[in-house]
């Protein structure tokens, strides 16, 4: 608005001169004199004019120039600074007059030098720190590979850590598998009842250093044990703080899923109760037979065989209803044990070591293959093998057993052999369909309910030329130091280890006024890009693929992350396909938006939403309102619209020029995912230039948004 201004003076100013000339020129005249000078000025007033025009013009450019030289190139260099504090490594391009390209260079000078200085002082942090960061990792792999869910939250339920274990249990397997359960500053109550953790914790807090238990129904029908125990504050928080007036500030949760557990546990009481009302009545006639038989020794013959005959056929009856409990109570206790992931020939060892210290006899390993890995119940297939051990010892007094493992593919064998004494056949599937009862342990469980537990077989071979039996277990392998799989990689800078924990919220407390009070560095955001079949949302394209990721705490958290390829019923413009790069046959069989939508929308619960563009965006969800029921009202702050309000003089605010000026490579352009991480990692550096601009809460954001000249767009 500047430059119109100065023009606008400048060429009044003109006007004026040439006017005030014009009276100069004629006050002194005589009244012939004037008319002639009239005259002249009628006949040249075209010339005259053009005159004027030219000069005007000519001032205006000069002026222009001037204004690009001076203001312009002083402005851009303003901007151009302050882009530095977000991007150490930028450097002034130095335009404009000589005065001001020698104050740029000054300004590098300056950066470098306080480059220097930061990575000196980071550098003495680092070493500083490198015991409490080796600590700290130490402590996130504990908890990572913990095979219990771990969950702490505070004082209002957002949580502050969990593992990977914790996600499992309260993901929902009904959902699409983009959505994340569990996720850094959100609300555990979206899992748990409030009411029923409130009334655990008070149970804890009656009794100091005792944790409180109690079950709870999560994600479909899973039911979870969990253990509840108070975080005290830490000394330094003094007498006044909030744990002086019994407040808890936060709360560990331990989980187990019991799922399992329960219906085992439920199986059983059934065979229990279903054992004892279904022998009660063979049992009383059992009884009264023999009480007969016994008070009456005179009794006649035919009258004793009906009565013995009576106690002949419950016995029977009962031996079978025992039979079949014992059955069912060995399935039972079959399906509680999980399988596992174990190196074969620590299985050996472990053999090898447990029949000689239980049964007494010699065993070694023979050929082992030390690459492989078996998918099995350890304990209990070791028990199965020091069963057989011990009836070999006990039967066919064989005191010198050898176990080989190997495998092809997805199959391993492990042998369990032998040299003399031979068997047949008929004995071996005796030994393996009987209960495992020794005199060191007793199982209501068979070797071949443990090998079918294992999802393998077992039978018996003999090589009589070599002298030589074994029972043979073919048992499924599993990859070399397998573990649950990962979360899907992210298109971004490398990750390290996930971020499932950030302590800084301990101080979180959810907003009482409202969000736009909030400072911006304490909001929690998820900033979400789509790619679409075209730009005409009115005109009917469709969505094609929604990525987001959230910021917590000034984080980038690239492992919550939601990316979904999405059906949009329509073909795709070769034009579209070009440009993300998304092709027909990658759509088959993703979701239609319908079922994505409410997905997304519990995705962005609770958090301000980001986007580059966000008018773009946001538009195609707007136009689906009506059909979905799904409303993200949800408030929105757009890069774009800051850009404009940070870098006021520059032209350009398109993503990858805000990502070179602020410092940010953008890995996956033009995909969803790609271009949220992008969008984040921009945002992110713009919450100081904000804040310098004196732009602390989300209202402030918003409203200088509003006033940017860009924010009239509309689609």
């Amino acid at each position: 608005m500047r430059f119109p201004l100065a023009v606008t003076v400048a060429v009044a100013f003109l006007c004026a001169t040439l006017a005030a000339l014009a009276v100069v020129l004629s006050a002194g005249l005589e009244e012939p004199l004037r008319e002639a000078l009239g005259q002249v000025l009628e006949q040249r007033a075209g010339g005259l004019l053009a005159v004027v025009f030219l000069a005007c013009g000519f001032l205006v450019a000069i002026l222009r120039a001037l204004h690009a030289h001076l203001v312009l190139a002083a402005a851009r260099t303003a901007d151009e600074a302050a882009a530095m504090a977000a991007d150490p490594n930028r450097r002034l391009t130095g335009r404009g007059s000589q005065e001001l390209r020698a104050l740029a260079a000054a300004v590098n000078r300056l950066a470098a030098r306080h480059a220097a200085q930061e990575r000196e002082v980071e550098a003495r942090i680092g070493a500083a720190n490198a015991h409490a960061d080796e600590e700290r990792n130490r402590f996130a792999t504990l908890v990572a590979e913990l095979a219990q869910g771990v969950v702490v939250c505070n004082a209002d339920g957002r949580i502050l850590l969990y593992n990977r274990r914790a996600r499992e249990l309260f993901a929902d397997p009904a959902a699409l598998a983009v959505a994340t359960s569990l996720g850094l500053g959100r609300s555990i109550y979206a899992f748990i009842d409030r009411d029923l953790v409130a009334y655990a914790l008070e149970k804890a807090a009656a009794t100091p250093g005792v944790s409180s238990r109690f079950v709870a129904s999560v994600a479909a029908d899973r039911l979870l044990r969990i253990e509840i125990a108070p975080v005290p504050h830490a000394p330094a928080d003094g007498p006044d703080s909030p744990a002086a007036a019994g407040d808890l500030p936060a709360y560990l949760l331990v989980c187990e899923d019991i799922s399992t557990l329960f219906e085992s546990e439920a199986r059983r009481d059934v065979l229990l109760h279903g054992l004892t009302q279904g022998l009660r009545g063979h049992l009383a006639n059992l009884r009264a037979a023999a009480e007969t038989l016994h008070d009456d020794p005179g009794m006649p013959e035919a009258d004793r065989s009906r009565f013995v005959a009576v106690i002949r056929e419950e016995s029977q009856t009962l031996a079978g209803r025992v039979e079949a409990a014992a059955r069912e109570f060995a399935s039972t206790v079959k399906s509680r044990w999980p399988l596992e992931a174990m190196h074969g020939a620590d299985l050996v060892d472990a053999a090898c070591r447990r029949i000689e210290a239980r049964v007494g006899v010699a065993a070694a390993s023979g050929a082992v293959d030390a690459a492989r890995w078996l998918r099995v119940d350890g304990f209990s297939l070791l028990q199965g093998i020091t069963y057989l051990a011990t009836r070999l010892r006990d039967d066919r007094d064989v005191r010198d057993l050898r176990l080989d493992l190997g495998g092809e593919g997805e199959a391993a064998w492990l042998d369990l052999a032998w040299r003399g004494t031979a068997m047949n056949s008929e004995a071996a599937l005796d030994w393996e369909t009987a209960p495992m009862n020794t005199a060191e342990e007793t199982s209501p469980l068979s070797v071949r309910d443990v090998v079918d537990r294992c999802g393998g077989e077992i039978w018996f071979q003999r090589d009589r030329a070599a002298g030589v039996s074994w029972f043979r277990f073919l048992l499924p392998a599993a990859e070399a130091g397998a573990r649950p799989p990962a979360p899907a990689p992210v298109p971004a800078a490398a990750t390290g280890r996930p971020e499932f924990y950030d302590f800084d919220l301990f101080r979180w407390k959810d907003p009482e006024g409202g969000l736009d009070d909030m400072p911006l560095a304490r909001l929690s955001y998820t900033v979400f890009d789509t790619e679409t079949t075209g730009l005409d949302p009115a005109g009917g394209d469709e969505i094609i693929q929604i990525g987001a990721v959230r910021i917590v705490n000034r984080r980038l958290l690239r492992q919550e992350h939601f990316d979904q390829l999405i059906d949009p019923g329509r073909p795709l413009a070769a034009g579209s396909v070009r440009v993300h790069g998304i092709t027909p046959a990658m759509l088959a069989g993703a979701p239609p938006l319908e079922r994505v939508l409410p997905v997304f929308r519990a995705f962005v619960a609770d958090t301000v939403l980001v986007a580059h563009n966000a008018a773009f965006d946001l538009r195609f969800l707007e136009l689906k309102e009506a059909t979905t029921g799904v409303r993200f009202d949800r408030p929105v702050l757009d890069t774009f619209l800051l850009s404009g309000v940070l870098f006021p003089h520059e032209e350009a605010h398109g993503l990858d020029t805000l990502a070179g000026r602020l410092g940010v490579r953008i890995v996956g352009r033009h995909t969803a995912l790609g271009d949220a991480v992008a969008t984040g990692e921009i945002f992110l550096r713009m919450l100081d230039l904000l804040a310098g601009r004196g732009i602390q809460t989300l209202r402030e954001a918003r409203e200088a948004s509003e006033r940017t000249y860009h924010a009239r767009i509309r689609y």
